[in-house]
């Protein structure tokens, strides 16, 4: 692969990472609305973002492996269009079943990111890689701020069903536009679907910085869904007795992490990973301290919603792209299984965060949902500590006494 490719490429590639990702987060701000629309339990609409979210999960291990065996080009714009005719039956859904049966299929096939990053990263050196996927990412985190934002301002004027709609159809129009522009590329693999998959499970058993990456995001990314999925029933909640639009709005306020990331990845280039994901761990600690206070209402409790939203995004974020740069350079000629190993095990915990999120706002409130960030982030930063404990040891090993 060219060592240098045209900006204008990644810009595109930005965009169609932004476009996707964008699918799976807009229901985080309209399941109030949806709750309201189709006349059930707030608590029961949240079951389409941990849908989406499951069903992201099993589109990464079972769809993005085919990045090492298929055209990207082809593939990518195939992905994507079938994501916004799901989204169009999401849209026409007439009860909550039927939403969630389509919102699992939204998940399934809008899993165009965690293709379009390893191939990026074949697509530049070694020197550029942090940066290019920090720039990716800063397009995934546009996309995820603008549909939660778009989508709640949307659904409160225009109905729960209007964010879907017009998802489904910008993403059937960058579909077409990827179909025509796109560089082409070579698949690295010959190998057979069923192989494959059982790469990316022998992968996750023979690559240990592979599991700990995985676990770092899996951990840290469950808290951050813990907190969009609670967050929408405490705006929405008597505490604040907001609408739709003020979930939209707090997303849209953290568009500041958007410049975070790329630092971040220049920073990991420079530094290394491990450092990055240290502070990034101490950050979503932090995070949960801030988000405490937004229980308490009024403006005191919404500036603390802001600040600790924007110090979680920033840390989760900039945490995906040291753990994407660690995982990349184990092992070139398979990247998109590297991925879906780490993708899938990344948003299993991201599924589980939005239940345990949802379950913990509903037993103990507000301050539930931060005691469940602190502990997350505790178990990533203890696994930390100790790896950190062990590679210092080892020196000591065998080294004379005296």
């Amino acid at each position: 692969m060219p060592a240098e490719v045209p900006r204008r490429v990644i810009v595109l590639l930005a965009i169609a990472c932004g476009v996707a990702v964008g699918n799976i987060y807009f229901p985080q701000a309209v399941s109030p609305l949806i709750a309201a629309g189709l006349r059930v339990s707030p608590d029961d609409a949240a079951l389409v973002v941990t849908a989406v979210q499951l069903g992201y999960a099993a589109g990464i291990f079972l769809l993005v492996p085919l990045g090492d065996r298929f055209p990207h080009r082809p593939l990518i714009a195939t992905l994507l269009g079938a994501a916004g005719l799901c989204l169009l039956a999401a849209g026409s859904a007439p009860g909550l079943p039927p939403l969630v049966g389509a919102s699992v299929l939204v998940g399934l096939t809008t899993v165009v990111a965690p293709i379009v990053v390893p191939m990026a990263a074949g697509l530049v050196g070694e020197d550029r890689r942090g940066a290019v996927t920090g720039t990716l990412l800063a397009g995934s985190i546009g996309g995820m701020l603008l549909s939660r934002a778009l989508g709640g301002a949307a659904g409160e004027w225009l109905g729960w069903r209007a964010p879907y709609l017009t998802a489904a159809a910008v993403a059937m129009v960058i579909a077409t536009v990827l179909a025509f522009t796109l560089p082409a590329t070579t698949p690295p693999s010959r190998q057979r679907y069923p192989a494959l998959l059982a790469e990316t499970l022998r992968l996750l058993r023979d690559e240990p910085e592979l599991r700990r990456s995985s676990f770092y995001q899996a951990t840290i990314f469950a808290a951050f869904t813990a907190v969009w999925t609670a967050v929408a029933l405490l705006l929405t909640g008597p505490v604040y007795g907001l609408g739709g639009q003020a979930v939209g709005a707090l997303a849209f306020v953290n568009a500041a992490t958007m410049i975070a990331t790329p630092i971040a990845g220049r920073q990991i280039d420079r530094r290394g990973p491990d450092p990055v994901n240290l502070v990034c761990m101490l950050g979503v600690l932090g995070s949960a301290a801030v988000l405490a206070f937004g229980g308490l209402g009024g403006a005191a409790g919404l500036t603390a919603l802001v600040v600790g939203t924007l110090l979680l995004d920033v840390a989760m974020q900039s945490g995906m792209v040291a753990n994407q740069v660690r995982i990349f350079a184990l092992r070139p000629e398979v990247r998109s299984r590297l991925n879906t190993a780490y993708m899938t095990c990344a948003f299993l915990g991201g599924s589980a965060g939005s239940w345990l999120g949802t379950r913990a706002h509903t037993v103990f409130g507000w301050p539930g949902v931060c005691v469940l960030v602190a502990a997350l982030s505790v178990l990533a930063l203890t696994r930390h500590l100790f790896r950190a404990r062990a590679l210092a040891a080892v020196p000591a090993v065998g080294t004379p006494a005296g």
